[in-house]
């Protein structure tokens, strides 16, 4: 019995297993896995409750807003006023603004970029801009503003300098640091560095195979720029360009600073509707300027995602 209950046992351990038999048991792990529920979707309830709470119920607010009047009543009047030359002439200002200080921005970044690329990454100077870059892009709002005003302002250190030591007025034709143009080198001195953080990542992802085949092919450095660097460099320089004009477009804190009278930009215009003490009744206004804000920064920020994937193909 127990040579023959042996036998048994090693026969049916060497008899081969079915396909289906064999495939069995993964199967059903694998569905056990997938009916099992997972727990690490919670960690994004605190991103998505900051998002509802901070940018998707205010923006559902402020364009609600836009289409009622003070007493509820549904109204197109709001809209409307988005035509209103002064209301144009504010926009245009916002968009005149922005894009000047990001085609400065751009330019000036990309070429410390071009700067930074020969150094090494890991060096002292190369770190120090970095972090001075990241520090810097957020550095705006209220202590931005009272730096400028410290240093050119009407009582600044480097405007009395320059007028007692060199006779040189920077006020003569105006205080402009307090007007539309005014907002121009502030905005620009946060353009920058966010520029380098945005485009400093794409100018080292140049692989240097492609230098070393552009002198194989008996090419100089300028017809690498031409023919393989810019080429390939542009749709990651529209992107960040396309960046820079957003930021500067919905930028608020600076300009309420520097300019407290008078609404030159949307975002002012904004705050004009809502505390304006001579406009009343219009603080509904305010929503159809920020729909009109939420519209352009929305089609601005679309190209940038389009333009961002068309750079990811080569860099991956």
């Amino acid at each position: 019995m127990t040579i023959a209950t042996a036998a048994g046992a090693d026969a049916s351990a060497s008899a081969p297993v079915s396909p289906a038999a064999h495939s069995a048991g993964p199967a059903n792990s694998s569905r056990a896995q997938r009916s099992a529920p997972s727990v690490a979707w919670l960690g994004l309830v605190p991103f998505a409750a900051y998002v509802l709470l901070f940018l998707a119920v205010p923006t559902v607010l402020a364009i609600g807003s836009g289409f009622f009047t003070k007493d509820g009543t549904f109204t197109w009047s709001n809209v409307s006023a988005l035509g209103d030359p002064v209301v144009l002439n504010t926009f245009a200002n916002s968009a005149g603004v922005s894009l000047l200080t990001a085609v400065i921005g751009a330019v000036v970044g990309a070429l410390v970029c071009y700067a930074l690329l020969g150094m090494n990454p890991d060096g002292a100077v190369r770190s120090t801009v970095d972090a001075a870059a990241g520090v810097l892009a957020q550095f705006g709002g209220v202590m931005l503003a009272f730096a400028f005003i410290a240093t050119i302002g009407i009582q600044g250190v480097l405007k009395l300098f320059l007028q007692d030591t060199f006779g040189i007025d920077i006020f003569a034709n105006g205080t402009w640091l307090y007007e539309l143009p005014g907002l121009i080198l502030p905005y620009i001195y946060f353009q920058i560095p966010l520029m380098v953080i945005t485009f400093m990542p794409a100018l080292a992802a140049l692989k240097p195979q492609w230098a070393e085949a552009n002198l194989t092919l008996g090419g100089t450095r300028s017809s690498f720029w031409l023919r393989i660097g810019i080429p390939v460099l542009a749709p990651s320089f529209l992107a960040s360009l396309l960046l820079l004009f957003a930021n500067a477009f919905s930028s608020y804190a600076t300009a309420a600073a520097l300019a407290s009278q008078g609404a030159q930009i949307v975002p002012l215009q904004i705050r004009a509707a809502l505390t304006s003490e001579t406009v009343l009744g219009r603080e509904n206004l305010a929503g159809a300027l920020a729909l009109g804000m939420i519209v352009i920064v929305g089609v601005v920020m679309a190209l940038y995602s389009l333009v961002q994937r068309r750079a990811a193909r080569w860099q991956s």
